[in-house]
């Protein structure tokens, strides 16, 4: 059992910056491969980045490509998200997500576990 919990959210100006962590538990952490969504109420989760269990992998989602950079320290048991950039566009609840495998996907249903989200608020 992994779990896993946000912090960082809050509100920024638009061009401003934040950054994304994910705090997770178990002795596995660095055997699994690990993604950041993001959902605003009313719409779909949207994927935006993953990364595999080594950080040598990572792909990112053509809206927040070259803006956002996502990075692990196994030694840590954390995972980040450097939001650069930001966009009023990029207002979501966040949320972190770990897979039972050192592989990359952009699926949120291939996830296994799932934190409980932080907010993310991007004035104009």
């Amino acid at each position: 059992q992994v779990q896993l919990v946000e912090s960082g959210g809050g509100l920024v100006q638009a061009g401003g910056s934040l950054r994304l962590s994910c705090a997770a538990s178990g002795r596995t952490f660095s055997s699994y491969a690990m993604g950041w969504f993001r959902q605003v109420p009313g719409k779909e989760r949207e994927f935006v980045a993953t990364i595999n269990w080594s950080g040598s992998s990572t792909y990112y989602a053509d809206s927040v490509k070259g803006r956002f950079t996502i990075s692990r320290d196994n030694a840590k048991n954390t995972m980040y998200l450097q939001m650069n950039s930001l966009k009023p566009e990029d207002t979501a609840v966040y949320y972190c997500a770990a897979r039972s495998s050192s592989s990359i996907t952009t699926t949120d249903r291939r996830y296994d576990y799932w934190g409980q989200g932080t907010q993310v608020t991007v004035s104009s």
